[in-house]
């Protein structure tokens, strides 16, 4: 088995950005689940698929065509890079992941990109479901508040309208969605260092996250 980072939290909370950061600095391999949801609510709403039809999700899921680039994703060979970023696409990311059968459909292929000499993966259930005996496991946290300015900045500065009060809300209403669902629901792994990056810049979550990962590769240091 290669060796397995997980990084979870809610939306917002950062762990995209650290994990990507994580995987370059380490040279592994980077799995963004949150992506392959939004995909799945993405295709199937192009299609016309209710998000809660789980037997065609899971058809859908099973005969995406999808590759990471380094700086786009293809579906079918479309680039929907910026289609699957929209508030619309996580909320519909967020329906699609509370389905079972989705949740079935994607797991193997989650699990196969595991691979020497290292994986760096983040998601909601990365160290509860997914890779529940991962090397190191990480679970970040942040107020709703801030989650949701980070994603105000980050649409402005795409070109993409937004309203904050919408963004607090719509982030908070994802969180009980998250939380709550009967399958996977978003918890901190058991083992997990929980980090609160609120009043934390990248760099000093990353130092934070580095440190755990040293402890458990001393051939890092």
């Amino acid at each position: 088995m290669a060796f397995v980072i997980t990084i979870d939290g809610p939306s917002g909370s950062g762990k995209g950005t650290i994990a990507s950061r994580l995987a370059a600095q380490l040279g592994w391999r980077c799995l963004d689940s949150g992506a392959l949801y939004r995909l799945l609510g993405y295709a199937a709403e192009q299609s016309g698929v209710s998000l809660d039809n789980g037997a065609r999700l899971a058809e859908i899921a099973l005969g995406m065509k999808i590759e990471f680039q380094q700086d786009k994703i293809l579906l079918d060979g479309k680039d929907v890079s910026l289609a699957i970023r929209t508030e619309q696409a996580g909320n519909a990311a967020s329906k699609v992941a509370a389905v079972p059968e989705v949740r079935t459909a994607l797991l193997e292929w989650q699990r196969a990109c595991a691979i020497e000499p290292g994986l760096v993966a983040d998601g909601r259930d990365m160290g509860s479901v997914v890779f529940p005996f991962a090397d190191v496991k990480i679970f970040l946290d942040a107020s709703a508040e801030e989650r949701a300015r980070r994603r105000y900045n980050q649409l402005i500065e795409k070109g993409l309208s937004a309203n904050l009060g919408s963004l607090i809300a719509e982030i908070s209403e994802r969180d009980d969605r998250d939380r709550n669902r009967s399958v996977a629901p978003l918890k901190a792994p058991e083992g997990a260092l929980i980090v609160d990056s609120t009043a934390l810049s990248i760099d000093e979550v990353l130092k934070r996250v580095m440190d755990r990962v040293r402890k458990a590769l001393p051939d890092l240091n």
